[in-house]
């Protein structure tokens, strides 16, 4: 039995806060939360005055898989699955320094993503709780065709979900737009699924009770995204040929239909908008501060990972991301239900992760101040569990390769 003290700690629970408390665990699990004194004894105490604990923070897209070996042109990469998966490893490992305890991998070639998900869970690699999509699911030749999961009509689309499933995938990923980084791709602008082909996936995921991320910049298909039932709208940049374009009323029949979006933010914006123009990024910023105005359920995760225009989105990255959500006006304890609680319900983990409640894993952080206050004391971190165990990688560094 292990006693955690500090001056606050923040349960996950809207609004509600514990000053001078304490989380009683064991092992892997957490007993109780309470005020100080209420978990009785326990062989080991650790007293954290000045600081906060709350649960470990949750980052909804991350793609530890992104091969920084790709060619711009073919799509194709010289790098092995050995030593790609090193680098995984290696990404997984910098997550976790961020605080993050459990990530959703949305997209990876070669079921790499569940040989690293099933290592880190035997205590092989360190790094958060992985919730592994596997290989995305899209047209021939269209957003991210490489990772292998092409399929152009429904019997194609439900053998790769079968495929998929059938390999260990935790959720399904299906690219229901075309996408920005993929040359011989349809436009980001462009459906690359009909709604009855996105109902197909979510039905495969339902036989084995899994839930559907759907990447979505075009207006149609963030629309069809929500017709067909998935669990998460990934993007939702309302992109049309000429940038963003939000519009007001598909963004209340997102609101209305719960379904939940994770726009990817992230802590880059600045260098983008010097590749990009200002225009664009100022766009996107004001699209998801009006996500916020109009209720919809937005979730945190970054797409750490990808490298645009030589900028590298960074696995270490993540309270980046939260501080841009604050920068649009976000309040800091909403930012952190939603990288919290909301992002592991929408990750299909909520029963085990995502709040510091008894029964549930002992994923929890410690850090120096109070990010209710500061959202960028997350920055402070004092101490990370996974399950239990010490993870804690700061100061730890190794050479960074341009993805990661």
């Amino acid at each position: 039995m292990r006693i955690i003290r500090a001056a606050k700690v923040l349960t996950g629970r809207p609004g509600e806060v514990i000053a001078d408390g304490e989380v009683l665990v064991d092992g892997a699990r957490i007993v109780s939360v309470g005020p100080r004194g209420s978990a009785g004894e326990a062989e080991e105490v650790l007293d954290l005055p000045g600081h906060t604990v709350l649960p470990g923070l949750v980052d909804a897209h991350v793609h530890l898989g992104f091969d920084d070996q790709v060619d711009p042109v073919t799509r194709r990469s010289r790098e092995s699955d050995h030593h790609l998966l090193l680098r995984m490893a290696e990404n997984a490992r910098k997550l976790v320094s961020a605080g993050v305890t459990t990530a959703r991998d949305l997209g990876g070639r070669g079921f790499l993503d569940v040989a690293l998900r099933d290592a880190i869970e035997e205590g092989l690699a360190v790094g958060p709780h992985l919730v592994a999509a596997t290989r995305p699911i899209t047209i021939t030749g269209g957003h991210c065709w490489y990772m292998g999961g092409e399929a152009d009509d429904e019997p194609a689309i439900r053998r790769v979900a079968r495929e998929n499933l059938r390999a260990g995938a935790d959720c399904l990923k299906v690219m229901a737009s075309g996408g920005l980084m993929t040359p011989s791709a349809p436009p980001s602008w462009t459906p690359q699924y009909t709604t009855d082909q996105l109902r197909v996936v979510v039905q495969e995921a339902a036989t084995r009770g899994k839930h559907v991320a759907a990447h979505a910049h075009a207006h149609a298909s963030i629309r069809s995204c929500v017709e067909a039932g998935v669990t998460t709208i990934e993007h939702c940049t309302f992109f049309t040929p000429t940038g963003h374009r939000y519009d007001p009323r598909l963004a209340d029949f997102v609101a209305a239909s719960g379904t939940y979006v994770c726009p990817t933010v992230h802590g880059v914006h600045e260098r983008i908008a010097k590749v990009h123009g200002q225009a664009m990024v100022e766009a996107w910023l004001a699209g998801v501060a009006a996500m916020r105005e109009a209720g919809m359920r937005v979730i945190a995760g970054t797409d750490a990972g990808f490298a645009v225009g030589g900028i590298a989105n960074r696995t270490d990255g993540y309270v980046g991301g939260l501080e841009t959500f604050a920068s649009v006006g976000y309040g800091n304890a909403e930012i952190i239900e939603l990288a919290t609680v909301l992002a592991a319900d929408a990750c299909g983990v909520g029963e085990v992760a995502g709040s510091l409640d008894p029964g549930k894993r002992a994923d929890l952080i410690a850090v120096a101040g109070d990010p209710l206050e500061r959202i960028s004391d997350l920055r402070n971190l004092a101490l990370v569990l996974v399950s239990g165990r010490s993870v804690g990688q700061a100061g730890v560094d190794t050479v960074t390769s341009s993805v990661g």
